[in-house]
């Protein structure tokens, strides 16, 4: 049986709740930023479009109105491209990804997420907020403000992984990461919630809202975030440099061989205990990192779930206020019980790893559980609170794996015993997992316009109930190897003993 959670936190300083709050809260207002876009698609779309609701610039009279802002000849043209738009930022930020992860474990991790922070919060103001006040409507202009909102906004999440990675180890790891990976949930309320608040005044404002206040945050991070024990000594990792990597793919990533390694680093008091034999770290390459044990089929599993998890993040607004006819305000608040359901997933489900020792087995019966959500969503009845509460429940079963894949199996895959420990795999892993995660994204945002234009929203949702089985095909096999690993390793101790 693991240690105790709670037994566990009492180890913790203040650097490491300030470590925890100031990376929560950076990607909170990121991806609050973020879903500001998914939730004013209703207002860009009549903008764009020729309507008599197009009536954002009363200096115009209403024809030249239209022929100016007039992007597209009708909605569903406007949809489509809504949806280009969302691939096109999921391709970019999933080949940033697999750059910004090898950039993360060789440069200041502070730096990078300043410059991801602050870089992305210019881009959106510009896209959203600027091109409205001065009435430029260009589609080459909005593509390439994406794909630069894109490549910038890749540069957090693995930096603020390996940050996490940094300050806790393997022990309560699911439950801490589990908490801690609520933060794009959050992020969506927030998002949701600001972007609601000025919706009236314009979308415009929506994007300046959003944009003013990650810059603020990244500004914030950039002063007071501490990305290692090591910056004030309190303590040290012992690094041995790399040994060669086994591929064995029967490494058992949740051993306990990681925390052993830490007990001889960590004194009761948590100051640093140095080793004769301790060496400068070495960052793994990232075929290196492709290759461990883990990597590929988790990647595989997030490209699949990440895709749905992500179409609930881009249309579920849309999808409400243009299936229901609610109101887009109404539409962006009801959309937060999604995230909220995700919120609890991932903490609940976290901790339940850590209990039970295994990841996979988890992950594998609440994705199972999605798919028959998602085939009750799609029967929703025009009825708020039911479909709230099958938002809540579908958020639980889908965005709690979705979390832990994306922080604590990833921090545990970073961290294996094939590479001895080594810090410097953390933000690469990362990289790979949510980059291979974003390109399935990136590939379905598209597809769920198409199939919704062509077949109807049901279809879409049954295309989830595809994707969603996909991931559990591709996580399957880890069950098998946990089992196995975990059952080697307990016979090994009984002999020993």
């Amino acid at each position: 049986m693991p240690p105790s959670c709670c037994g566990y936190l009492s180890q913790y300083t203040h650097h490491h709740l300030v470590a925890f709050l100031l990376t929560f809260f950076s990607y909170v207002f990121l991806h609050a930023s973020r879903k500001t876009f998914s939730n004013v698609k209703v207002s860009i779309s009549a903008q764009w479009t020729p309507s008599l609701q197009n009536g954002s610039a009363p200096a115009f009279s209403p024809g030249e109105t239209w022929e100016r802002n007039q992007l597209f000849a009708n909605e569903e043209e406007a949809t489509l491209f809504l949806g280009a738009l969302d691939s096109i930022f999921l391709f970019s930020y999933a080949v940033g990804l697999y750059l910004s992860g090898v950039i993360g474990d060789r440069v200041n991790l502070r730096y990078v997420l300043c410059f991801g922070l602050c870089g992305s919060a210019t881009v959106n103001f510009a896209f959203g907020t600027l091109t409205e006040w001065l009435h430029i409507y260009n589609v080459y202009l909005y593509c390439s403000l994406w794909v630069l909102n894109g490549l910038l906004q890749s540069t957090v999440w693995p930096c603020i992984v390996a940050v996490m990675g940094n300050w806790f180890g393997k022990t309560g790891r699911g439950f801490v990461f589990g908490l801690w990976s609520a933060c794009a949930s959050v992020g969506n309320i927030l998002g949701a919630f600001l972007a609601s608040s000025v919706l009236k005044y314009g979308y415009e404002y929506a994007f300046l809202v959003t944009s003013v206040v990650q810059f603020a945050g990244g500004v914030v991070l950039f002063f007071g975030l501490l990305t290692s024990p090591n910056e004030i000594g309190l303590s040290t990792d012992c690094q041995t440099g790399l040994g060669p990597v086994d591929t064995d793919a029967h490494w058992p990533l949740m051993s306990e061989e990681e925390d052993e390694a830490e007990e001889v680093e960590y004194d009761r008091n948590c100051h640093s205990v140095q080793r004769a034999d301790q060496g400068s770290p070495k960052a793994v390459g990232f075929f290196q990192a492709f290759c461990l044990p883990g990597v590929l089929p988790y990647s595989l599993a997030y490209a699949c779930l990440k895709l749905v998890n992500y179409s609930f993040f881009f249309w579920l607004p849309f999808y409400l206020s243009n299936n229901y006819g609610w109101k887009e305000v109404e539409a962006d608040r009801l959309s937060m019980w999604y995230d909220v359901g995700g919120i609890i997933g991932g903490t609940v489900q976290g901790l339940i790893t850590d209990f039970m020792g295994k990841r996979s087995p988890v992950l594998a019966l609440s994705l199972l559980l999605a798919m028959a959500s998602l085939v009750g969503y799609s029967h929703s009845p025009a009825d708020k609170t039911t479909n709230a509460a099958l938002l809540a429940i579908t958020g639980f079963l889908i965005g709690g794996p979705s979390n832990m894949i994306s922080s604590a199996i990833s921090a545990d895959l970073g961290r294996q015993d094939a590479i001895r420990g080594s810090r410097g795999a953390l933000a690469t892993v990362t990289g790979i997992v949510d980059g291979t995660g974003s390109i399935g994204a990136a590939g379905g945002q598209y597809l769920v316009s198409l199939i919704e234009s062509k077949l109807g929203w049901v279809s879409v949702f049954y295309f989830f109930v595809v994707m969603t089985g996909g991931s559990i095909v591709f996580i399957t096999p880890l069950i098998m190897t946990e089992a196995s690993a975990m059952w080697r390793e307990r016979q090994t101790r009984h002999h020993q003993l």
